[in-house]
């Protein structure tokens, strides 16, 4: 069984039952980042092995999972933070276990797309999901059709690129209005609304709040 567990997006104490113990019964837990999951392992006082499994992880990697779990292991597919299969490689390793007709399960928890959606306020039966902003090719495009969409379009953004974004989206979409999550779950989490130069502004008189991760809502 492969199966695909939710990790807290900050807050280690935001992790279901399930979770913990599907990451207990597991022969082994494919991670991005094993120093980051090593903290979480040793909350919960977890002692599965882990082997690494990210973005650049080579063909190789996929066929070893694949092999151990064709010889009957269980294997827990965590991301760093996190429901795994929306902005990172999970899809890739779901799709060749369906291939070989290995079972997958979903352990649901934590999102920050859903956790954002919750307090947005606005209508969200709706929407569209664009992921990260690509560093430099097709970065106009991405923009230009944020500022076509009908529907709210949420998007994630790095503390690095943030300000840049917010200009570009700016420049593709004057009249647009935003709701910013900034470190979710965490201890500076802050939620911020308004027209996009509001936030703009906002976020160069208080260059201090520009850390961690971002998820917005673009309407």
């Amino acid at each position: 069984m492969l199966y695909i567990v939710a990790t807290p997006i900050g807050n280690l104490e935001d992790i279901t039952f399930r979770a913990v113990e599907t990451l207990k019964k597991a022969n082994l837990i494919a991670c991005e980042d094993t120093r980051v999951t090593r903290k979480l392992l040793a909350r919960y006082e977890i002692k599965t092995p882990l082997i690494s499994y990210h973005q650049h992880s080579k063909l190789q990697k996929i066929d070893f999972l694949l092999t151990k779990l064709k010889e009957g292991k269980n294997i827990a597919l965590v991301t760093d933070a996190g429901t795994p299969g929306i902005s990172d490689p999970g899809n890739v390793l779901v799709a060749e276990a369906v291939k070989n007709n290995i079972k997958t399960e979903p352990i649901p928890g934590p999102s920050a797309l859903t956790a954002l959606i919750s307090v947005a306020g606005i209508d969200m039966q709706k929407f569209v999901f664009f992921g990260f902003p690509p560093h430099k090719k097709g970065r106009e495009t991405f923009f230009e059709k944020i500022a076509a969409s009908d529907l709210p379009v949420i998007y994630y953004d790095s503390v690095y690129r943030i300000m840049k974004n917010l200009e570009k989206l700016q420049e593709k979409k004057p009249q647009a209005k935003i709701v910013v999550g900034k470190e979710l779950t965490k201890m500076y989490e802050e939620i911020k609304r308004g027209e996009i130069g509001e936030i703009i502004n906002y976020f160069k008189n208080h260059s201090d709040k520009i850390r961690g991760e971002f998820v917005l809502i673009v309407y």
